[in-house]
């Protein structure tokens, strides 16, 4: 059916500073691509329209990576002082005429073909979690949607918001959204979308729930790594180097220069890296970083930055250079 998305793109990604001091969130890379290049992947199945994707400040490289690697009808809306999810959807409003309209979250992973999202209902997707108090949560009376409540402090459910909605008619939700600014009714100092979602409930909309099995959180550090893992155990990718082991699930670019060597399980190693005389496990190696003489685990390390003679765990953004010895 025909539909348009919209990806809020624009946060500055507090929580994984160095590493998006020089590069948005979204084009942070996990088992050998970027964020928004997973979101993208499970996408476009569904054959949206047009994609809107709302940027911040770095939106250039946002826009040169997706116009470079896709072959779809992009749009590029800036958002310079972000104001929470419901200002970012609420910026995207001049690109549609009341079509259908489905919001993925631009710093999570769902992991679903997203045409299992789009039909005839109006779907929020949801995931049971043990501590509901950190999310958005819904309760449910019968099968819709009766309350959204943001990180409630006596939660009444433990089905989490995961980021992936679907609504028939965007028209309907842009003007909740229109409502809510209008009003200046904040919530936690943002607009929060699922403030609208309440004001279309309210006034009779039917919402269902989906629920999403694998929900990959993008939003930390730790979560960077796990979502790595769970991605290179779908789909590893190399090919062997002489005298290097090579430990799967890992993926390494073929640019990639390896020697001498113990590399895996679950790394990512991107394009140019060069990793001499090291062991590196459980890590992210973006493009360009050279690892030389160094044991690691549980490490990110930004694009083209340099560790020697370094035995640790390590958070190294872009450009960062560490050598001991």
């Amino acid at each position: 059916m025909q539909f348009k998305a919209v990806i809020p793109a624009a946060g500055e990604g507090r929580r994984l500073k160095p590493h998006t001091h020089t590069t948005p969130k979204i084009l942070l890379q996990v088992a050998g691509k970027p964020i928004i290049g997973h979101i993208m992947d499970r996408l476009l199945p569904a054959r949206p329209d047009e994609v809107i994707v709302v940027v911040g400040a770095q939106g250039d490289q946002v826009k040169q990576y997706l116009l470079g690697e896709y072959r779809c009808p992009f749009r590029f809306v800036q958002q310079t002082d972000p104001k929470g999810l419901g200002d970012a959807v609420y910026r995207a409003k001049d690109s549609f005429a009341g079509e259908p309209i489905l919001v993925l979250l631009g710093d999570t992973i769902v992991d679903l073909d997203m045409s299992k999202m789009v039909g005839r209902d109006n779907v929020i997707g949801v995931k049971p979690v043990p501590d509901p108090r950190r999310f958005g949560i819904v309760e449910l009376q019968g099968k819709y949607v009766r309350r959204l409540v943001e990180k409630p402090e006596r939660p009444k459910s433990n089905l989490a918001i995961v980021g992936v909605y679907f609504f028939r008619d965007s028209g309907l939700l842009f003007g909740a959204l229109d409502r809510l600014i209008a009003r200046g009714r904040k919530t936690r100092g943002e607009f929060q979308l699922t403030d609208a979602l309440q004001l279309l409930i309210d006034s009779g909309m039917k919402i269902r729930t989906k629920v999403i099995e694998h929900w990959l959180d993008c939003g930390t550090r730790d979560a960077m790594l796990e979502t790595n893992r769970y991605l290179l155990a779908q789909e590893s990718y190399f090919k062997p180097r002489r005298d290097t082991v090579i430990v799967p699930p890992v993926f390494i670019h073929d640019s990639a220069k390896i020697q001498g060597s113990v590399v895996g399980p679950n790394v990512s190693i991107g394009a140019e890296a060069e990793i001499r005389g090291s062991i590196v496990s459980d890590s992210i190696i973006n493009r360009r970083v050279v690892v030389e003489h160094a044991l690691l685990q549980g490490s990110i390390l930004g694009e083209s930055s340099v560790v020697r003679d370094s035995p640790r765990k390590l958070n190294l953004g872009g450009f960062s250079e560490l050598e001991v010895g």
